[in-house]
């Protein structure tokens, strides 16, 4: 008992630093759009395209390593995403246009995708009385690592560096956890109770079904508006890497104690808040200029804090009978509809900005606006989740499911 303990502890570091690799790709791509589209000529519908490379890799990971995780391993699995971040990295610093850094982007969303598959079920697996508490700190470092990659790519681009050596600085975390895969043990685990036959039926729930479309929703709104928060923000008066790291700063220590807010309130209530204070964040940034950016980004931080984990908690709650494939499947399908508004966003950054242009607008007015528009557009999507969660909410309210509360921790800071 006393040599399992620190193995799984030394498994438990691993997990985390390749967590935070998945998390600076995030943070760091969304510091260098700008960039990118200089260096080569890119209009914001195509770096939408470059985004949406790594939100399609995300889920196509995640659905096939949840599916063969029990035939290929923790090991394969995370030997696996490492290795697709270090090519994914370097042929993102080496690309020499538009279909380079398509490919690439891809290599780093599957690597993303890869860890979530593999490390997940190890550290549940790993410890088995207190999954709870662990699953809890693992994802932490979700929006940790965007609010470190946040800072770098400030400072980095504060300091005049150019982007590649940004990308390059996520190589050092990567090589960390590589060279720990070689020197780590892992455990070998008991796989004859571990099926995923048995929960293809409960897919089709309508209740899950549901739970799908807002995920597709409400994973739009955290992640697609935090991957163009520099060309949303850039020029707002407010260091838009800044408020990255600020809000998901905020997002990481609400979800660190997200338990006891659990307990006393319903999950259901909690993504009805979670949609008013979002919308009400978005429509502030809409309008907001200078300081009073900061503001709404707090605001905004905390509506979506609770987003991700509430939603795997409801369907580990109310829709149990789905399993690790259902979980595994709502998350998968929740990064695939980011990948799919990306280049939406995109677009309307490209709309906007010709529709100031055509005003005889300043240079630096033009990006306002054109920002100020996107953000008006997005705050669609959480008003169409205050309706979605209020009817959830008295569903739950007036059905059998809303029973006790227990079964949601073990999945509350699964993002």
């Amino acid at each position: 008992m006393n040599s399992t303990v620190p193995k799984a502890n030394r498994l438990f570091v691993l997990c985390c630093i390749a967590l935070t690799v998945t998390s600076m790709t995030f943070a760091i791509r969304a510091g260098i759009l700008g960039q990118l589209g200089s260096s080569y000529g890119l209009s914001d519908e195509q770096l939408g395209w470059v985004n949406a490379m790594a939100f399609l890799g995300f889920p196509i990971a995640t659905m096939i390593g949840g599916v063969l995780y029990n035939s290929m391993g923790a090991k394969k699995l995370i030997a696996l995403a490492f290795i697709c971040h270090l090519l994914g990295l370097i042929l993102t610093i080496t690309a020499e246009g538009f279909l380079g850094l398509l490919i690439s982007t891809f290599l780093i969303g599957f690597a993303n995708g890869s860890v979530e598959a593999g490390c997940n079920p190890l550290i549940a697996e790993s410890y088995p009385d207190n999954k709870t508490t662990m699953l809890n700190r693992f994802h932490v470092w979700f929006p940790g690592g965007i609010f470190i990659g946040a800072l770098i790519s400030s400072a980095m681009t504060q300091a005049d560096m150019g982007w590649q050596l940004q990308v390059g600085a996520i190589l050092v975390p990567t090589v960390i956890y590589g060279f720990m895969i070689l020197k780590s043990q892992f455990p070998q685990f008991d796989r004859s109770s571990h099926s995923t036959l048995d929960n293809l039926k409960s897919l089709l729930s309508p209740l899950y079904l549901f739970l799908v479309l807002c995920m597709t929703l409400t994973a739009t709104v955290e992640l697609g508006t935090q991957q163009w928060i520099e060309r949303i923000l850039g020029a707002s008066g407010a260091s838009p890497m800044l408020i990255l790291a600020m809000m998901t700063g905020i997002m990481a220590v609400g979800r660190f104690f997200a338990g006891a807010l659990v307990h006393r309130i319903n999950p259901t209530g909690i993504l009805l808040a979670s949609a008013v204070c979002s919308f009400v964040g978005i429509y502030l940034m809409s309008q907001a200029e200078g300081s009073m950016v900061y503001v709404s980004a707090i605001l905004f931080a905390l509506g979506v804090m609770y987003f991700w984990p509430t939603m795997l908690g409801c369907v580990a709650e109310y829709q149990p009978k789905t399993g690790a494939l259902g979980l595994s499947m709502i998350g998968g399908i929740g990064m695939f509809a980011v990948s799919m508004w990306n280049p939406v966003i995109g677009r309307w950054i490209d709309n906007a900005r010709q529709d100031a242009q055509a005003q005889n607008l300043g240079a630096d007015m033009t990006e306002l606006v054109a920002g100020q528009t996107v953000l008006s557009n997005l705050s669609i999507f959480p008003i169409m989740l205050i309706v979605a969660f209020t009817c959830l909410f008295f569903y739950i309210r007036r059905s059998k499911l809303a029973t006790s509360l227990t079964p949601i921790e073990d999945k509350i800071n699964q993002k």
